[in-house]
């Protein structure tokens, strides 16, 4: 079943979502965005699902993050933005039932906070984790209350303030993956995974994801949707989303 730019796909108590935009690296366009929403919606609605798995298609990418292309930088727009943006990508996280990021390629921006956003990270052995935002004068918005949860304070602000991606080992030695497998394995480890999970008892599982969960999404997401609008209206972003389309080094003037 085709919804938005993502295929969904229902494999038993299983259900399959593969965000489908490969020549675009499955960047977060409205497609995608749609698809994505829909499919979760599908799978808290079906009582027969009781695990999801989120992949991307193709080999290189899971999600390349934000569609930077479509930026505007008006007040109003950044605004609008941030305030469906992050609940957008904390979706997986509010999702009642058991979600797998098995992570193919690339996870960047907006695309390693999905996955982050999820229960479980599986990683192809090709997979890359980052938060390159710094180097268009950006934070990423969901990940900056979350990240130093799963990999500690020092090495959040490092991936934050450097930008540089992490191969799929180190994401699993920090907390980030689960586990890494070979790329040729990855959905059926996936699927295996997600059926064991599907096997237990239901209600049990659920108050499990609910109670590791509780207390996220607290102060720390209402400070971000209120933060986060002004580094999109700075010079700064501006000169580092023109340099990043005109694929030039930026010249940053703070």
């Amino acid at each position: 079943m085709r919804l938005g730019s993502v295929n969904y796909e229902k494999k038993g108590k299983v259900a399959v979502i593969t965000l489908d935009e490969p020549s675009k690296l499955n960047a977060l366009s409205a497609g995608i965005r749609q698809g994505l929403t829909e499919s979760l919606a599908k799978i808290e609605a079906d009582d027969d699902i009781r695990v999801g798995i989120i992949t991307g298609s193709g080999d290189k990418s899971f999600c390349a993050g934000m569609d930077i292309g479509a930026i505007d930088f008006s007040a109003d727009f950044a605004r609008k933005f941030i305030r469906e943006i992050l609940p957008f990508l904390q979706s997986p996280e509010r999702c009642t039932k058991p979600l797998i990021a098995a992570v193919n390629g690339l996870a960047l921006g907006g695309g390693f906070e999905i996955a982050i956003s999820c229960d479980f990270i599986l990683a192809s052995e090709r997979a890359k984790f980052g938060v390159p935002e710094i180097k268009l004068g950006l934070l990423p918005g969901f990940a900056v209350v979350r990240l130093q949860e799963l990999v500690g304070r020092p090495k959040a602000k490092e991936m934050s303030m450097l930008g540089e991606p992490i191969g799929a080992e180190e994401a699993c030695r920090v907390g980030i993956a689960l586990r890494v497998l070979p790329h040729e394995k990855l959905m059926e480890e996936a699927m295996a995974f997600a059926e064991k999970i599907a096997s237990k008892p239901r209600f049990a599982v659920g108050l499990a994801k609910s109670a590791y969960n509780r207390g996220l999404g607290g102060d720390d997401m209402l400070y971000a949707e209120d933060a986060m609008p002004f580094l999109l209206m700075t010079e700064d972003t501006q000169e580092g989303v023109t340099a990043f389309l005109e694929k030039r080094q930026p010249k940053f003037k703070s």
